[in-house]
């Protein structure tokens, strides 16, 4: 059985995972590559997102495979046989709960290591490219205007990064306009995000009363691109970025830095171990449910709607309880309801499903 399964699991797995990828992929693709970035780049931010997106389809993964390779089982009469030489639900319980665990140890792993890291290096890529401005920026012989108000025109970059011909529009003010040009311009990268270094230009000051016109000459001019850019350099790391030992051992030092309270990072680390729980839970309420019925040539469709029927349920006693601890994150002890939840109706299952073959038997003898 145990074997069944991970066949089975590996490949809803990589179905579900290539299907959430690709959805992924397609955003990111229309963002960078319409903003210039390379494939490379696309690659490695489609990478990255893969830790988060296998977190969330394993525990699904599992409960598919559970349902598909027991159904089959049942399909063949396995299951009947299995019963029929002495098997008691608690004893075929034993595989699937093994299956459930080395899940719940690769969700594991996933959700308290790799994602977290990945996360962060995510958004580190993210900001890096968004203070290149290249994408958004260096383009020759076009009219830029990212935000409203400002406007950039660049006649040629040369294969060194120089800018030739440059001409800056900043209209933000109501009262007055500023025009800047320069012959030659340099992007560098400063401590406070990116820096446009123009070199033997002009500013333009135009008075919106049009009577007065200022202008000014000048070697070097430094103008920051921050108003040009999109939001970056955060500074600090969120606390979806850092690993689950890192929330629970420097809990006071993570909610300075986040701006958090310790008890919000107490109950995010406690909703991990709780996410973690699912998967196990989900396989055996699929097998609870696959064994409440008799065998049939019609097959287990009524077992299978009832599994997938108290799977949404838990889910929605899980969506309530994600509500109710980030209201007050000192009921992170609910965190831990949806699973308790999926083991109970688990082993009410299991215990329900013995009790025709013990019935059968003593009316038999």
């Amino acid at each position: 059985m145990l074997s069944q399964l991970m066949a089975v699991f590996g490949l809803a797995s990589l179905v579900l995972v290539m299907v959430y990828w690709i959805n992924r992929a397609v955003v990111l693709f229309d963002q960078l590559i319409a903003d210039g970035q390379s494939a490379w780049v696309f690659l490695e931010l489609t990478a990255l997102a893969l830790p988060s997106i296998v977190k969330l389809v394993l525990p699904l993964a599992a409960f598919a495979a559970t349902l598909y390779a027991l159904a089959r089982l049942a399909g063949e009469s396995e299951l009947t046989v299995m019963q029929a030489t002495g098997a008691s639900p608690w004893q075929l319980a034993r595989p699937v709960l093994v299956f459930g665990l080395i899940v719940a140890a690769l969700v594991s792993i996933l959700t308290h290591v790799l994602a977290p890291a990945a996360l962060g290096r995510l958004d580190d890529r993210q900001d890096e490219i968004a203070e290149t401005a290249t994408a958004r920026l260096l383009r020759e012989g076009a009219f830029i205007s990212p935000n409203s108000g400002l406007t950039l025109y660049i006649r040629e970059i040369t294969p060194e990064g120089e800018l030739r011909g440059l001409l800056l529009s900043d209209s933000r003010d109501p009262s007055v306009s500023v025009t800047y040009t320069a012959s030659s311009a340099y992007l560098v990268r400063g401590d406070d995000g990116p820096q446009l270094v123009m070199v033997d230009g002009m500013i333009q000051r135009l008075f919106r009363d049009g009577t007065r016109l200022l202008t000014t000459t000048f070697s070097d001019l430094a103008y920051d691109l921050g108003p040009f850019m999109p939001e970056a350099s955060r500074g600090t790391r969120s606390s979806r970025e850092r690993s689950t030992l890192e929330l629970l051992r420097d809990g006071p030092r993570v909610a300075r830095e986040t701006g958090k309270s310790e008890a919000q990072i107490f109950a995010e680390a406690h909703d991990r171990f709780a996410e973690t729980l699912l998967a196990p839970a989900a396989t055996l309420m699929g097998l609870g449910c696959l064994l409440l019925g008799q065998f049939s040539r019609f097959g287990v469709w009524r077992q299978v709607i009832l599994a997938i029927l108290l799977v949404i349920g838990v889910n929605g006693i899980q969506s309530a309880s994600v509500q109710a601890v980030r209201r007050d994150p000192t009921l992170w002890p609910v965190s831990y309801l949806p699973a308790l939840t999926g083991f109970a109706l688990a082993a009410l299952l299991l215990a329900l499903s013995a009790r025709p073959r013990r019935i059968g038997r003593e009316a038999s003898a």
